[in-house]
């Protein structure tokens, strides 16, 4: 069985992100959209924007984000475009709402079992590639965020995470918390959305996940917990299923005893599941090959 190469390094820096894009050797076509995780107000944990300006840099991308489907400071445009000039992202970078105009773009979702269509900003059709930079830590619904919760929950418009955390019964962020899915439906949900993204992109996506300030708790938290986990390091791929399930082996394999706080998290809420259901969508393997860079 074929393997996926999986980049690893244990120094974490600004520099270090552009050096681990640069090892995948993939050549992006034409406009790049950097999705990254702006951070709710008063989330402490987000990796700051000041992180990320060498890599946009030498991408000369995009920064984008979408906005989200809970009350807080991101869940409508004018919000949004607040805090991310309160968090210093439009200080640094060109940055654009992905779902700020209506309306959606609807992805077909081939072999979706659970919904088949996703609904992001309409404005992914900006551009042609995509870099997915991911701040790998805990989820209190998805177990884990990393990769996949980029391309699934990340990409999505604001009715888009409607429709995904309903697993397809609506769109409609006033409602959907009274309709949440089942567990189990609710990740499959994600991975049959983060497919369609993959496919929108065709093979121009890259994947960085940077494991540092590991909270149980997600970037989308107003009040999440402080990190359990000691800083573990930067990795890349091509392949999203391989690069979260390295982050979570190597999580598992650690000394660190804050861990075990960390593997509850992820196991209470099954978290293995979305990278399991994405394999099957043959969004990646679960099969992969570490490489360790100094």
């Amino acid at each position: 069985m074929t393997k996926s190469n999986v980049y690893f390094s244990k120094i974490i820096s600004p520099e270090k992100v552009v050096e681990m894009f640069k090892i995948l050797n993939k050549n992006l076509m034409g406009r790049v959209a950097i999705k990254v995780h702006s951070g709710e107000k008063g989330n402490q944990n987000f990796l700051k924007p000041e992180f990320f300006i060498p890599i946009a840099n030498y991408l000369n991308g995009t920064v984008v984000e979408c906005n989200t489907a809970y009350e807080g400071a991101r869940n409508h445009t004018e919000k949004h475009k607040e805090l991310l000039n309160k968090h210093n992202w439009t200080k640094y970078f060109n940055v654009e709402i992905l779902d700020e105009e209506k309306p959606d773009l609807i992805l077909d979702i081939k072999n979706g079992q659970v919904i088949k269509k996703n609904f992001v900003g309409k404005k992914i059709q900006n551009y042609d590639s995509l870099v997915v930079l991911s701040h790998f830590k805990g989820h209190p619904m998805g177990g884990y965020g990393g990769a996949l919760k980029q391309l699934s929950i990340g990409c999505a418009s604001s009715e888009g995470k409607c429709y995904i955390h309903s697993a397809g019964v609506t769109t409609d962020q006033n409602i959907v918390w009274n309709h949440l899915a089942n567990q189990n439906k609710f990740l499959e949900a994600m991975a049959e959305s983060a497919s369609s993204v993959i496919n929108y992109f065709k093979g121009n996506i890259v994947y960085i996940n940077i494991m540092c300030n590991m909270s149980v708790d997600c970037d989308c938290c107003a009040v999440a917990e402080d990190p359990c986990l000691k800083n573990i390091g930067i990795l890349s791929s091509l392949d999203p299923v391989a690069l979260d399930k390295a982050c979570l082996d190597l999580i598992y394999n650690s000394n660190d005893e804050g861990k075990h706080h960390f593997i509850k998290r992820v196991e209470s809420k099954n978290g293995i599941h979305t990278i399991q259901r994405a394999q099957e969508l043959m969004c990646g393997t679960t099969n992969y090959k570490l490489i360790c860079i100094d």
